[in-house]
């Protein structure tokens, strides 16, 4: 682990005070640094326009469907970092200590309190490539400066990290002195010109006839009785002559799919992975857990009379029921050991997106105690929704089958707060960006009686809201 030793120094000549950072894997004992967060109203400031302020910056972002509050942060003050098959015990561990003993002055509003933004990549074994080079196999970030928007009200809050050799009471008035100084800074901010930036290469570099090679070999080896379902996909690669506006398109996500989940992780500044998903894969709060099951789609419809139809084509379909059972039941089978009760309908409902719908189950479980989300995470990522079953099998085939590593894409991605409880999306309908270049990666569901044709299809609808979210037209 690399830990810059703190140090107190004023930056851009504006009293804003930089306390160092803790970078890597932290240490379990609590005697080697401290926590210290302080917050203030924010009257006036957005997150759109706090992201756009920290343009150049690591960024960070969150907000649930359907949900007033808004989380987002930049900067650095802790960076953790883990690997291999133990990722999520380390991340806890991690976290346990550098929330052991911190000094929160969140001025009565809960929603100020630090939080570490992160998530993990796909596969235990991840290994970054060039397009994933700046992301860890599980990474987690405390910002310097976070924001918590709830309709008109927000909150700013500083977070620093310090050795336990230094005076708190030295630390705490510099922290204070900063946050009305960065205050001023996001109130004066105006908003900002999209850059002119410009499409210059579009590719799908899976042609049609890989993807169903692909798709007929999967099901082969279904009706051959090793597998039950397995997700696979596929990738749209975007080239332009400038940096990629991902502030922009995360504005667009937010005006645009409100009922879904829309997230941001720039670890580096313009290396970021967002989107905007309709899969929760778990929440928890205490004692309360809340997650889904979602599987089997269809498109929407250009009338209410042909949306309906399609609806209800889908809640009939033989293929999409079985699908989405097989998530269901998993997903009932691996809270088993770990809940005190499992409340799930005995039947989907649909849910409805703007340019697609999909079977869904909302799924409740109540703990015998508070244990954090990471546990559960570790026990549901990844769903037959994302990876197959059972799931042994499936990954290996995943694996092995996909000519693009997947990264982050459909991984747990989301946010920790001090209890070690939180919220994580799975990171589909996604994308990453790199400076000038954005992948974007779609995948379908397989089983054995799926069709090449229908799941291309499916993957190009879910393709769309990342294209659209950056301006361009669909032209597969």
């Amino acid at each position: 682990m690399e830990i810059e030793r703190p140090v107190l120094s004023e930056v851009e000549g504006l009293g804003d005070w930089e306390i160092g950072r803790l970078v890597g894997e932290l240490p379990s004992s609590d005697t080697q640094f401290r926590l210290i967060s302080v917050a203030i109203a924010a009257p006036g400031v957005t997150a759109v326009t706090f992201l756009h302020h920290a343009q150049g910056r690591e960024r960070f972002f969150w907000q649930a469907a359907h949900d007033e509050v808004a989380l987002a942060g930049f900067g650095v003050a802790a960076d953790l970092r883990a690997w291999g098959v133990e990722r999520f015990q380390s991340i806890e561990q991690q976290a346990r200590a550098l929330f052991h003993g911190a000094i929160f002055e969140d001025g009565g509003q809960c929603l100020a309190a630090p939080r570490l933004f992160g998530g993990f990549a796909f596969a235990d074994d991840f290994v970054p490539d060039n397009t994933w080079a700046a992301f860890h196999p599980a990474q987690f970030i405390l910002p310097h400066y976070q924001l918590a928007q709830v309709g008109a009200e927000s909150w700013l809050t500083i977070n620093a990290v310090v050795t336990a050799v230094e005076d708190v009471a030295e630390v705490l008035p510099a922290l204070r002195e900063a946050l009305p100084v960065r205050l001023a800074l996001l109130q004066d901010e105006s908003p900002a010109a999209p850059p002119d930036v410009a499409l210059q290469q579009m590719d799908y570099p899976m042609p049609y006839a890989v993807w169903a090679e692909m798709i007929e070999r999967a099901t082969a080896v279904m009706r051959a009785g090793t597998f039950n379902k397995v997700v696979l996909s596929r990738v749209c690669e975007l080239r332009f002559d400038g940096p990629v506006d991902v502030a922009g398109a995360l504005a667009y996500l937010n005006r645009t799919y409100p009922d879904c989940y829309r997230f941001l992780f720039e670890p580096l500044p313009y290396h970021a992975f967002y989107g905007a998903t309709p899969e929760l894969l778990v929440q928890v709060d205490g004692r309360d857990l809340h997650t889904m099951s979602l599987a089997g789609s269809i498109r929407r419809g250009r009338t209410a009379a042909e949306d309906e139809a399609l609806s209800q084509e889908l809640l009939t379909s033989q293929k999409d029921l079985y699908e989405h059972a097989v998530v269901a039941d998993s997903i009932r089978r691996r809270l088993a050991p770990v809940v005190s009760a499992v409340e799930m309908p005995p039947q989907p409902d649909v849910l409805r997106l703007g340019y697609i719908q999909h079977l869904h189950t909302p799924v409740y479980g109540r703990l015998p105690k508070p244990i954090g989300v990471l546990p559960l995470l570790e026990i549901l990522h990844p769903t037959p929704a994302l990876g197959g079953t059972p799931r042994h099998l499936a990954l290996p085939y995943i694996t092995q089958a996909e000519p693009v590593p997947r990264g982050w894409y459909a991984a747990p991605v989301g946010w920790l707060d001090h209890r070690l409880d939180g919220a994580f999306a799975v990171g589909i309908r996604s994308a990453i960006a790199q400076d000038r270049r954005v992948w974007l990666h779609a995948g379908a569901g397989i089983v054995a009686d799926s069709q090449p044709q229908k799941e291309w299809d499916e993957t190009a609808l879910k393709f769309r809201p990342m294209l659209n979210a950056l301006e361009i037209a669909q032209t597969e």
